[in-house]
C-alpha cells in the first residue's frame, strides 16, 4: 500500500488580538487535532514550513530553526484543516523546550489569504520542559479540513535553536466530528440501468415491514410500483436496509428517479447507451495520465489540455537523463520518458504499470478469444495514433509498454537486465502542480525482482499480440522479456525498500513467488518453450491457486498468469486448464454467497470487515473474476454479479457517489491529483470522465479523512476531497480494472444503432507536392460507437467534389494531378455504420509546373453556335518512344460543358474534363497523331482551353 505525505505551511499573518477567558472548555470534549502526541513516529499531518526542519526525536515534534528571521511568522510549523466554530471555546494545551530560551507564539486563524486570526498566545520555552494551556473563544467559522490552521511560529530570533513540542491537544466545539452529509436515502447506479437484466436499488429505512416504492419517468409520471424488501442491518454500510428490484420494468429512457416516502433517489437511464461511453472514458483516462508528450485539446478538450510534462523544458528537469538515487552510485543515468503518471502524482512505477498495462492488453486479448474486439479496434479512442491501423487499446498500451522497456538496466552495468523499480521526484511534489511546471530533480530507485517480473511478464504478453502486427517490435519485446526473465532468476530476492517512501510511493512487496508465476505463464502461454512450461507446472500457484476472495492487485498477480492460461491455448492437459477455470468459478460463487448477504452488494472481502486503499479497484478486478465466469459458463448469475460490482462504483453505496467522475448525478470531482486540482485552484479542472476513486477506506491514513471520517462504517469512510488521498486518489491500476470490466459489461448490453457520425477530421496538411502529385496528413477523427473506417480526400472546385483518394489511414498520396492548378481539399470520415463527418478545415495548394520534355502538342479548334459548339482536338506524339495509350487532361476557362463525345472516354468533374484512349486508337507511334471530338454546350462566352497534359505531361 501506498503511503502518501503532504505538507503545506501558511502563513498566518493578520495581527488579530487574543481573546483568553478563564471559563471551562466545552463540554464535550471533541479532539480537534491529529497526531498531537507524534506516538504513530511521524510528524504527519503537522508541516514545517520555510526555515524549519521537523522530525520525530524521542516521541516529540522537535523543529531545528534557522537563526536570523525578523518575524516569528518566518519560521513556523502547524496542522491544516482544523475545525472552529464562531462563539465557541476552545482550550489549547502543549508541552514544550527549547536548546535556548526564546518566545514563541501559538497562534489559530486562517490557513489562507486574507490569513484572518481567531487566537494568539506568545510564551517563553526554556530548556525545560514547560507545560502551557489557554482557554480562547472563536470568531471565526471553518468546518473540518477546511481553512482553519493552528500554528507555532518560532523565528524573529537572531541565532539558531531547536523546538520540541508535544501532547498537543484543541479541544472545543459542540460539532461533532466526521461523518458524510446527508443524502437522499435511495441509491442507485446514477449511470444507467441496462434493459433485459437486474435492476436493484438500496433504502435506507428502520421500517421492518415492506414499504411502497415507486418508479416514475422524467416527466414525474409513476411508470411501475412494488414493495421493498426489508434487508435489516447491513454491517459494511451501518444501516438498516431494503432492497428495491424494479427489474421487471424495461422500457428504455432517460431522468428515471425511485422514491419511497419522501425519499427520491438521483436520476439514472434504463438504457445500455451509458455503458458504451464508459468503456471508452475509463480507457481515456490513460491518455490524460501520459507523461512526456503534450495532451492535446483536439482530443480532451481544452480543458484538459496541457503541454508535456518532463520533458527536460525548464522547469521540469526532464525524464530524458535520469540518474539513480544519490546513495546508489549506479553509474549510468536512462532516458525513461514516456509513460502513465502513476496516480496523482508524477511517480512511474514499474509494479504498477505492469499490472494495468496487462489489463489493457488482456481486455483485449479476451475480447478477440471468447468476446467482441470490434469495440476495441483502430478509430474508438481520442488518441494521437487512432488511424494508424492499429486497434487503440493496443496503441495506449504501448505508450507504457515503451517506458517498461527503458526501465531495464543496459548490457554490460551490473545487475543488467533487471528492471528499475520506479522513478519519480526526489521530494513529494506539492499540491497541485501541473506536470510541466514540476521543477524537482527525478531520480531512479533501484532495480526489484517484483519489478523485473512484470515487466517480463507484460513484454512477453504483448509480444504474441503485436505479432501480426509489427513483428520487429514482437520480437524486441520478447527479447526483453526473456532477458529480464533470466536476470530475476538469478536475482530472485531483490527486494523493493519498504523505506523508500520519499516522493514516491514504496510499493514494496515481500512476496514474488506469483510474479514468477505470471511471468513464466505469459512466456510460455507466447513461446511454448519447455523451460517455461516447467516454471509454470513447478509453482504451488499451478492449477488456480492464487484465487481468492480479497482478489488480485499489483502486490498479488499469480491470477493474471493463470487468466491468460485460461484463454490462450497452449499444451498444457485440458484438465489443468479446466481446475484454473473452476477455481474462477469456485471464486465468483465465493462473491455471489457474499454479495446477497450485503445490503449494497460488491465483491469484496477483507479477513477482519475493513475496506483497504483502493478498494474500488479490488472490486472491480472481483468484477473480472465474475465476468470470466460467465464466459466460460455463460450461467446468468455471473454475468448479473459483474453488472452488480459495476453498480456499486456508479452509486449504488453508502456514501451515495458515483466512484467515476463524469457518470451520475453524484459523480466524484475532487479526486488527489495535482493537475485536476480545481478545489485547489480555479483555474485548474476537475476529474475528467472516467477516472476512477480509490474509494472506501477503514484505515483514513490521511489527515483529512481522519478528521472527517473517524467512526464511519467501512463503506462509508470516504470523502470527495482532493486532500484525502487515503480514499480518494486516482491510480492507473484502478482505472485498468474499471476499462475491463467496462468494456466486458458494454459487450454483454444491447448496444443501440449508431446514429451519431464521427467527429471532423483535422486539417489536412499538404507536403511533396510535385507536378501530378502531393501527399495529405490529417488528424485523425474519433467515433466511440462503430469506429472510423475510411477517409475520403475529396477536391473542391466550386459546387463540384471529386474524391482523389480513399484510404483507412491519416495519410494520402496524391497521383494524377495536374501541373500547376490550384486545387482546395477537404478530408470526410466514414464510420462502421456507413456515417460520414462534416468536412474537415479545406487546405489550399498549388501543383508544380511540369518542367521535363512533354513529348506531345495539342491542337484545339472549335465550332460555335449560339448555346453550344463542336470541338476537334489532335494530340500529336512529339517523343521518340510510342505511347501504348494516352490519357489527355484539361480545364475549361468559362462554364463549358462536354455533352457527347467521340473517338475517346469523356467524363467531366467541375471545368476538368478528361479523355481516355480506346482500343483501337490507343498506341500512337513518334510522329503520328490522334484526333478526338466532342459536342458541348456553354453560357455567356466560348474561350478555349489552353493547359493540356498527356499522360500527366504538358504538351505544347
Amino acid at each position: 500500500m501506498r503511503s502518501r505525505k503532504f505538507h503545506t505551511g501558511v502563513v498566518l499573518l493578520a495581527a488579530a488580538a487574543l481573546t483568553v477567558t478563564s471559563g471551562p472548555a466545552s463540554a464535550a470534549d471533541y479532539e480537534r487535532l491529529l497526531n498531537g502526541s507524534f506516538s504513530s513516529g511521524t510528524i504527519d499531518p503537522w508541516w514545517a514550513g520555510a526555515g524549519t526542519t521537523g522530525r520525530v526525536t524521542g516521541g516529540e515534534f522537535c523543529t531545528s530553526v534557522t537563526g536570523g528571521t525578523a518575524n516569528g511568522y518566518d519560521a513556523l510549523v502547524g496542522q491544516n484543516g482544523v475545525p472552529f466554530e464562531a462563539g465557541q471555546q476552545y482550550t489549547l494545551s502543549f508541552d514544550a523546550h527549547a536548546t535556548t530560551s526564546q518566545q514563541i507564539s501559538a497562534v489559530a486563524g486562517e490557513s489562507v489569504s486574507p490569513y484572518r486570526q481567531i487566537a494568539r498566545d506568545d510564551v517563553t520555552v526554556t530548556p525545560t520542559t514547560q507545560h502551557f494551556t489557554f482557554t480562547f473563544t472563536s470568531t471565526l467559522d471553518f468546518p473540518g479540513a477546511g481553512n482553519g490552521q493552528l500554528a507555532f511560529w518560532f523565528g524573529g530570533q537572531p541565532a539558531d535553536n531547536t523546538i520540541c513540542l508535544d501532547n498537543i491537544s484543541l479541544i472545543g466545539g459542540v460539532v461533532p466530528p466526521g461523518g458524510l452529509p446527508p443524502t437522499s436515502g435511495i441509491r442507485v447506479n446514477q449511470e444507467s440501468y441496462v434493459p433485459g437484466l437486474p435492476k436493484q436499488a438500496t433504502l435506507i429505512s428502520d421500517a421492518t415491514s415492506p414499504l411502497t416504492w415507486t418508479l416514475k419517468n422524467s416527466a414525474g409520471t409513476a411508470v411501475a410500483t412494488g414493495q421493498t424488501r426489508p434487508r435489516g442491518a447491513d454491517t459494511a454500510s451501518g444501516e438498516k436496509v431494503h432492497e428495491i428490484d424494479f427489474s421487471s420494468y424495461d422500457t428504455e429512457g432517460t431522468g428515471y428517479t425511485l422514491t419511497v416516502g419522501a425519499e427520491t433517489s438521483f436520476p439514472f437511464d434504463i438504457s445500455a447507451t451509458g455503458l458504451q461511453k464508459l468503456r471508452y472514458d475509463a480507457l481515456a483516462f490513460f491518455y490524460h495520465q501520459r507523461s512526456g508528450i503534450a495532451i492535446d485539446a483536439q482530443y480532451v478538450g481544452a480543458t484538459y489540455a496541457r503541454p508535456a510534462g518532463h520533458v527536460n523544458v525548464a522547469p521540469n528537469q526532464g525524464d530524458d537523463n535520469v540518474p539513480c538515487r544519490s546513495d546508489l552510485n549506479c553509474g549510468y543515468t536512462l532516458d525513461v520518458r514516456g509513460g502513465w503518471y502513476d496516480a496523482g502524482d508524477h511517480g512511474k512505477y514499474v509494479v504498477n504499470g505492469g499490472i494495468a498495462t496487462w489489463q489493457l492488453l488482456d481486455e483485449y486479448e479476451r475480447a478477440l478469444r471468447v468476446g467482441d474486439a470490434s469495440a476495441l479496434g483502430d478509430g474508438k479512442l481520442a488518441i494521437p495514433e487512432r488511424g494508424n491501423g492499429v486497434p487503440d487499446v493496443l496503441d495506449e498500451a504501448r505508450w507504457e509498454l515503451d517506458f517498461l522497456l527503458k526501465m531495464q538496466v543496459p548490457d554490460g552495468k551490473p545487475n543488467a537486465g533487471m528492471v528499475h523499480h520506479k522513478i519519480h521526484d526526489a521530494q513529494w511534489t506539492a499540491l497541485p502542480t501541473r506536470p510541466e511546471q514540476d521543477s524537482q530533480p527525478r531520480r531512479l530507485s533501484p532495480p526489484s525482482t517484483a519489478a523485473t517480473l512484470n515487466m517480463a511478464a507484460v513484454a512477453a504478453q504483448a509480444s504474441r499480440l503485436w505479432r501480426t502486427i509489427d513483428a520487429t517490435y514482437s520480437a524486441k519485446l520478447l527479447a526483453a522479456a526473456e532477458k529480464a526473465y533470466a536476470a530475476a532468476k538469478a536475482n530472485p530476492n531483490v527486494l523493493a525498500d519498504p523505506n523508500d517512501g520519499t516522493g514516491g510511493g514504496t510499493y514494496s512487496d515481500n512476496t514474488v513467488t506469483d510474479e514468477f508465476y505470471w511471468a513464466a505463464a505469459e512466456l510460455f502461454a507466447t513461446t511454448g518453450k519447455s523451460a517455461y512450461r516447467t516454471d509454470v507446472t513447478g509453482s504451488p500457484l499451478y492449477r488456480g491457486a492464487s484465487f481468492n476472495t480479497h482478489g488480485f492487485d499489483w502486490g498479488s498477480t499469480g491470477a493474471l498468469g493463470d487468466i491468460t492460461l485460461a484463454l490462450v491455448p497452449t499444451d498444457l492437459p485440458a484438465a489443468d486448464v479446466a481446475a484454473i477455470k473452476a477455481a474462477i468459478t469456485t471464486t465468483a460463487d465465493s462473491h455471489l454467497t457474499q454479495m446477497a448477504s450485503m445490503g449494497y452488494p460488491a465483491p469484496y472481502r477483507t479477513a477482519d470487515g475493513t475496506y483497504e486503499w483502493g478498494s474500488n479497484g479490488l472490486v472491480a478486478n472481483n468484477g473480472v473474476v465474475l465476468a470470466l465466469a460467465y464466459d466460460f459458463t455463460k450461467q446468468d448469475k455471473y454475468r448479473n454479479g459483474a453488472f452488480a460490482a459495476l453498480n456499486y462504483l456508479l452509486g449504488r453505496n453508502p456514501a451515495n457517489y458515483s466512484y467515476v467522475a463524469g457518470h451520475g448525478d453524484q459523480p466524484v470531482k475532487n479526486v488527489h491529483h495535482r493537475f485536476w486540482a480545481h478545489q485547489l485552484d480555479a483555474s485548474l479542472p476537475t476529474a475528467p470522465p472516467g477516472a476512477l476513486s480509490g474509494g472506501p477506506n477503514s484505515g483514513l491514513q490521511d489527515p483529512t479523512a481522519a478528521r472527517l471520517l473517524t467512526g464511519c462504517a467501512p463503506q462509508r469512510c470516504f470523502v470527495d476531497d482532493i486532500q484525502a488521498y487515503s480514499v480518494n486518489e486516482v491510480a492507473i491500476n484502478w482505472n485498468s480494472a474499471l476499462a475491463w470490466l467496462a468494456n466486458w459489461t458494454a459487450e454483454k448490453s444491447p448496444a443501440p444503432p449508431d446514429r451519431t457520425p464521427p467527429s471532423a477530421p483535422g486539417k489536412p496538411a499538404v507536403s511533396a507536392v510535385s507536378a501530378t502529385g502531393a501527399t495529405v496528413t490529417w488528424a485523425a477523427s474519433a467515433d466511440p460507437e462503430s469506429g472510423v473506417r475510411s477517409y475520403d480526400v475529396v477536391r473542391v472546385n466550386g459546387s463540384y467534389r471529386t474524391v482523389l483518394a480513399t484510404v483507412p489511414g491519416t495519410t494520402a498520396t496524391l497521383t494524377g494531378l495536374t501541373p500547376s492548378t490550384a486545387y482546395t481539399l477537404v478530408v470526410v470520415a466514414r464510420n462502421g455504420a456507413g456515417l460520414t463527418s462534416t468536412d474537415s478545415p479545406s487546405a489550399q495548394f498549388t501543383t508544380a509546373p511540369d518542367t521535363q520534355p512533354g513529348g506531345c502538342a495539342v491542337t484545339y479548334s472549335a465550332n460555335t453556335w449560339n448555346g453550344g459548339f463542336t470541338a476537334t482536338v489532335t494530340l500529336t506524339n512529339t517523343g521518340t518512344a510510342a505511347w501504348p495509350t494516352w490519357t489527355l487532361k484539361f480545364p475549361f476557362p468559362g462554364n463549358q460543358k462536354v455533352t457527347q463525345g467521340w473517338s475517346a472516354t469523356w467524363s467531366q468533374a467541375g471545368p476538368e474534363v478528361t479523355a481516355v484512349a480506346l482500343p483501337w486508337n490507343a498506341s500512337v507511334a513518334p510522329g503520328k497523331s490522334v484526333s478526338i471530338g466532342f459536342n458541348g454546350s456553354y453560357t455567356g462566352s466560348n474561350p478555349s482551353p489552353t493547359a493540356f497534359t498527356v499522360n500527366g505531361k504538358a504538351c505544347g
